[in-house]
């Protein structure tokens, strides 16, 4: 379906030279609003805040570098032949959740084992806030209008898209043609996911280390569905989008580790810290 531009400015904010970009912006305000969940949580169960507050200000770095590292591995022919800098060009979007996950999760359980923790324990109070984080961060690939889908057809806009709010279409309208807003469809199913992750652990009290794998699991199948729609995705080999690769091993490996662990005696704990009867 055509239509006519209309993009929003990706900038924030000019000082000068420094330009403040909405993606930094907005990527920053998912990880605060999920600190400040996480560190009320942590407290709540009896631990001290500064944990959690020491695993994110860690694993926000890992996290960024692992997440670019993973990008551009997978997109290498892109910046082969271009300015090195632009390998490290993380305001112009281009970094990859699942390596961004892969920081985080290896900075927790270093961290963790250092200071004497359980690792699930921390798991399971940061999981609503990292799906939270990454319903936010949605936003930052539409400012910069990437991680859409492919063309919608006309009956698709009239039935869905023309009830959407205008800024959104307008957005998503990309050299004359409107794409399918798939950033909208991942942050729509995380912000469910963060619900459900809630009702989860308050109300049904899982074993240890269940809300987080619980978590892996929601992300990943929305995750393999969406990138399905994707016009940008980063493929392993042929027509096999990593992505969707990654997300079945999750599923498979998040599945059966719950498993293992119930059978093995590891998950001997509730969420709340009892023990499991």
């Amino acid at each position: 379906m055509t239509c006519t531009p209309e993009p929003l400015n990706p900038v924030f904010l000019q000082l000068g030279p420094l330009s403040i970009y909405w993606y930094g912006l907005i990527i920053a305000t998912g990880a605060f609003l999920g600190l400040w969940i996480a560190t009320r949580e942590t407290e709540r169960l009896g631990l001290k805040k500064d944990y959690m507050v020491d695993i994110v200000v860690y694993a926000i770095p890992a996290a960024i570098i692992c997440a670019r590292l993973y990008y551009v591995i997978f997109e290498w022919d892109r910046y082969a032949g271009g300015p090195w800098w632009k390998v490290f060009a993380v305001w112009e979007g281009g970094i990859a959740i699942h390596g961004a996950l892969i920081g985080s999760v290896l900075t927790a359980l270093i961290y963790t084992r250092v200071k004497g923790l359980s690792f699930w324990q921390m798991a399971d109070i940061a999981a609503p806030s990292l799906i939270l984080g990454q319903a936010i961060g949605r936003w930052g690939n539409f400012m910069n209008q990437e991680a859409h889908g492919g063309p919608v057809s006309e009956s698709f806009y009239n039935n869905f898209m023309q009830y959407l709010p205008e800024f959104i279409n307008q957005q998503m309208c990309i050299d004359g043609t409107v794409y399918h807003p798939t950033f909208l469809y991942e942050s729509l199913w995380n912000i469910v996911g963060f619900i459900l992750l809630l009702v989860l652990r308050h109300k049904f009290n899982p074993r240890r280390g269940e809300v987080f794998l619980s978590y892996v699991i929601w992300y990943s199948v929305g995750r393999f569905f969406i990138e399905g729609m994707r016009t940008d995705s980063l493929y392993l080999f042929g027509e096999i989008r990593t992505a969707q690769f990654i997300s079945i091993l999750l599923v498979a490996g998040a599945v059966v580790l719950m498993v293992y662990r119930r059978k093995n005696g590891m998950a001997n704990k509730y969420y709340s810290g009892k023990k499991v009867k």
